[in-house]
């Protein structure tokens, strides 16, 4: 029992490596994304405002909409949440094998 407990910590070490690599890498870009979406999603709100005053209430409706799905509140929220997922699982298994 101890070998097959012990071939079990080896073959999900490379797994855990991986999970962990694949986190940091999604914080940062998130990190990243999050700063230039954020002045982005500014700029289209602005223009989406100006649209739906002087254009077309449809069009700057759109915009905004887009605006908020690039804010940090929109699709970054759900990456993050997401990456949350995945490490839980990460943990879950470091849990599971080393007990």
């Amino acid at each position: 029992m101890k070998i097959l407990k012990c071939l079990l910590m080896i073959v999900t070490a490379p797994v855990i490596w991986v999970l962990t690599l694949f986190v940091w890498l999604c914080m940062g870009l998130i990190y990243i994304s999050g700063l230039v979406l954020g002045l982005l999603s500014t700029v289209i709100a602005l223009l989406g405002v100006a649209v739906l005053i002087t254009y077309s209430p449809q069009n700057g409706a759109i915009l905004l909409i887009m605006a908020f799905l690039i804010s940090p509140m929109g699709l970054p929220l759900a990456a993050i949440w997401l990456l949350g997922k995945v490490q839980s699982l990460k943990f879950a298994i470091q849990d599971w094998v080393y007990g």
